[in-house]
């Protein structure tokens, strides 16, 4: 790495109280490789030729965090977008072009407007998108625009058990062609660590504290079996996807901006011991319906006796409330401090 990049990294770890994890300066290093070698003027002595960085590992070993770090630094023209967003934006385009070179119009499109583009969370889950996937990169890296993947999958299991996924499997060669393939591995033995030390609830929502509450998580369920569990409620069908054994993790929008009701939240409670919520909002007369639902909920766990580890908006005391709630929620808030003061694994 630069000397002039690698203090820079350093000075941003110290700011945001990050650890300075040799493996990740060692992936950034090589990512600045990455971005700064021109394949027109390749050679034997160049260490990278290839047009993509296929980044993966595991939750809170700092992917994303490295990888913001580094595209603030990029002075190419380029594009971050969650891998979702930019298979929408590509829909989109090939609805309304309707004709047979659609991809090869929108991959010039992007070709005059970036030179490097970042997806982010890259997972493959519809047969929609795997079957134009190859295509979509073959043209992609004949356009030389470089490509840098973060994800939690391995390459080879990605759209795993999907369907047809045999008609998907020319994508994963042409990637392995045109990639460079690295894990992002965290070495330090967790284990060790007092867990009655970490925190249990985390403010403002930013990406330090996404970074340590994933961090928490992965800690907490490391050589632990990854297990989703489909919750069935009176015909109504929830999957609690990152689920390790016991161990669950969720968005506040998951549990509490859909149909859920007590009975739903009981089922959850019955087979969790310890839940992570993420991007609890501020609370007004707008979301009140979530907030009722988050009642509940908070309700329930706190009768279950489930340990509660969350992010939000705000500190508690600056959580808001809906009109009609504000007395109920006193309770939630007052249960809340207690749910997140204390951890005993």
């Amino acid at each position: 790495m630069s000397g002039k990049l690698q203090q820079s990294f350093l000075k941003f770890c110290q700011i945001n109280q990050f650890e300075i994890n040799p493996k990740q300066v060692e992936i950034l290093d090589l990512l600045e490789d990455f971005i700064n070698s021109k394949k027109k003027f390749l050679n034997i002595f160049k260490k990278s030729t290839k047009l993509c960085f296929y980044l993966h590992g595991g939750v809170g070993v700092g992917k994303t965090m490295v990888l913001n770090f580094l595209y603030s630094k990029i002075e190419n023209k380029k594009v971050r977008m969650h891998f979702n967003e930019f298979m929408i934006n590509f829909h989109n385009y090939r609805h309304k072009e309707k004709n047979d070179n659609s991809i090869t119009n929108f991959v010039k499109i992007l070709k005059q407007k970036y030179d490097l583009i970042y997806l982010d969370e890259f997972q493959v889950t519809n047969i929609v998108d795997a079957m134009i996937l190859g295509k979509l990169f073959e043209v992609i890296f004949k356009e030389n625009i470089k490509i840098i993947i973060t994800t939690n999958i391995k390459l080879n299991d990605l759209y795993k058990d999907g369907l047809q996924r045999d008609q998907f499997l020319p994508f994963i060669e042409i990637i392995k062609k045109n990639s460079i393939q690295k894990e992002l591995v965290l070495d330090d033995d967790y284990r060790k660590q007092n867990l009655e030390n970490f925190r249990r609830i985390y403010y403002p929502l930013n990406e330090k504290t996404t970074f340590k509450i994933n961090q928490n998580f992965r800690i907490l369920t490391r050589d632990k079996k990854r297990e989703p569990q489909n919750i069935e409620t009176k015909g109504r069908k929830f999957l609690i996807d990152n689920f390790y054994e016991g161990i669950a993790k969720f968005n506040f929008n998951d549990l509490c901006d859909k149909k859920l009701g007590s009975e739903d939240y009981i089922n959850i409670a019955n087979v969790s011991k310890h839940v992570f919520i993420l991007n609890i909002p501020v609370f007004n007369d707008v979301n009140s319906n979530q907030q009722l639902r988050f009642i509940t909920l908070i309700d329930i766990l706190y009768e279950k006796n489930i340990k509660l580890t969350i992010s939000c908006e705000n500190s508690l005391e600056l959580l808001g409330s809906s009109k009609l709630h504000k007395e109920t929620f006193k309770r939630a808030l007052s249960r809340l401090y207690e749910m997140t003061v204390s951890f005993k694994s």
